[in-house]
């Protein structure tokens, strides 16, 4: 039984790299805006969640600590807007695949004044809450490790085929790309040749004319 389970800590260690997680606290100024981008698959699942860091804790935060929220696909298209707030939560399953940005905008104030935001970003397997998962279903703590390894391995299998395609599409461009460029090199040459040989014609007219030749 610990060889499973050690077996599963070394999968886990192997595997952890490829979730998708950003967990951060980062500076805003008032009048500008900070935009943070996420490579996320299509049809993954992803969440998100932020909220401003109360200067005065046991306060309310005050109005000069909020914030407008933006997320939005690779094609411009709408997932979340949060307008005036000091905090928020995002949950939605990617249609498209590329980077998806979230932008924090706070509004302007005199004298400008810099307040920091903690946001949380999961997708793929990481977005799962497998403490949910496993007191809706009475899993053991076993069969959820399982699971979670389960997902994860799906989850590194479609990564691999993203890739690949990928890889594919590259190799489509470059072959693309030497093509035109070999078409280009061999107009060029003729057009050198052409030239020279224009040239070669008028400096014999030019000596026949004179009577040189």
């Amino acid at each position: 039984m610990w060889k499973f389970k050690a077996l599963i800590t070394a999968l886990g260690l192997v595997v952890s790299p490829i979730l998708m997680v950003q967990s951060m606290r980062f500076d805003l100024q008032s009048g500008s805006t900070k935009c943070i981008t996420e490579d996320i698959k299509n049809n993954a699942m992803t969440v998100g969640k932020y909220s401003v860091v109360n200067p005065n804790e046991g306060f309310p935060i005050p109005d000069t600590h909020r914030i407008t929220v933006k997320v939005t696909s690779p094609h411009g298209n709408n997932y979340h807007y949060g307008d005036t707030v000091g905090s928020g939560t995002f949950a939605f399953t990617a249609s498209e695949t590329g980077d998806y940005m979230a932008c924090f905008w706070a509004a302007d104030h005199k004298p400008v004044m810099t307040f920091s935001v903690d946001f949380d970003w999961k997708s793929g397997v990481a977005a799962k809450d497998w403490s949910k998962v496993a007191k809706k279903g009475q899993i053991e703590v076993m069969a959820l490790e399982l699971k979670k390894m389960y997902d994860t391995v799906s989850s590194i299998h479609d990564e691999m085929f993203y890739l690949r395609e990928r890889e594919e599409e590259m190799q489509r461009l470059n072959r693309a790309t030497n093509s035109k460029m070999a078409n280009f090199s061999f107009f060029s040459l003729m057009f050198c040749l052409s030239v020279a040989g224009i040239q070669l014609w008028h400096l014999k007219a030019f000596f026949e004319r004179k009577k040189l030749i």
